[in-house]
């Protein structure tokens, strides 16, 4: 029998090796996207808006607005597309003007951040931060390097809106919610304490709501331990109706004024 020769030997091992490369590639991209979570989720959609007024004791400091503007494709997996914003009134920018800016990428399916941005005026004090989540191969990727992440770690406004989809209903006053946010190059503990149930009334209407207080440690988003208390609506879009921010000279008070684009009816609002 006659062998082949070295360049058509060469030439089928390479095409070999192409080919169980690229079967090895697909298999075990394929089994990374399979493996991700997929969490029930009827609390939010594209299109809807919160605005707040944040005040600061009786005066009107600033609007804050959350949004979901849009759904786009990042890492191959459709992500919503979260922007926060926090602007100082005119009346106020001579005091100290603040044009804030969060933005995020939440996985549709899976309910986990992709990509986060941080764009804080205030003041005279900026600083931007932004971080790319691999969530397949568990890195944090920052302009300070590549970091370890748990599976499915959160940022700041990804971790609000996974908390709006989870379950209240057998919630005891004392319980506590655990997760895990990254921020700074560093991944911290958040543990959410549940406060029990409150009837209260802001501008956009009254509403039955249950109480949530973040355990925030230092180095995280906010510095003082126990400072942040939230009322969010007591039904399945869970919307943060108040959030209370306890600061050295008193404290800032953000209150629904607006809402449009929701998941659903809100059956808490009296």
């Amino acid at each position: 029998m006659k062998m082949p020769s070295t360049g058509v030997y060469m030439r089928r091992r390479v095409i070999i090796q192409t080919a169980i490369l690229i079967l090895l590639t697909s298999v075990f991209t394929g089994a990374q996207i399979k493996d991700f979570r997929k969490i029930e989720n009827n609390a939010f959609k594209v299109g809807e808006k919160l605005t707040y007024d944040v005040k600061y004791g009786f005066v009107t400091a600033g609007i804050a607005e959350m949004a979901i503007p849009k759904i786009k494709r990042i890492a191959g997996r459709k992500a919503y597309n979260v922007v926060f914003r926090v602007n100082t009134v005119p009346a106020f920018d001579m005091f100290f003007k603040v044009r804030d800016r969060y933005e995020t990428y939440i996985d549709v399916e899976g309910i986990f951040p992709w990509r986060f941005e941080q764009h804080i005026r205030e003041g005279g004090f900026t600083k931007d931060f932004s971080a790319f989540f691999d969530q397949r191969r568990g890195k944090a990727k920052t302009s300070k390097g590549s970091f370890e992440i748990p599976p499915y770690v959160n940022d700041i406004v990804s971790a609000l809106y996974l908390f709006r989809t989870l379950d209240f209903s057998d919630k005891k006053e004392g319980d506590i919610i655990h997760l895990e946010n990254f921020y700074n190059n560093k991944v911290y503990p958040l543990d959410v304490v549940y406060r029990g149930k409150e009837t209260i009334s802001v501008d956009a209407g009254e509403f039955d709501c249950f109480i949530v207080e973040p355990l925030v440690v230092d180095g995280g988003l906010f510095k003082s331990e126990g400072s942040i208390t939230i009322w969010m609506t007591d039904d399945e879009l869970k919307i943060p109706i108040r959030v209370k921010t306890k600061v050295i000279i008193g404290s800032i008070d953000s209150e629904l004024t607006a809402y449009e684009g929701l998941a659903g009816e809100l059956i808490s609002k009296r």
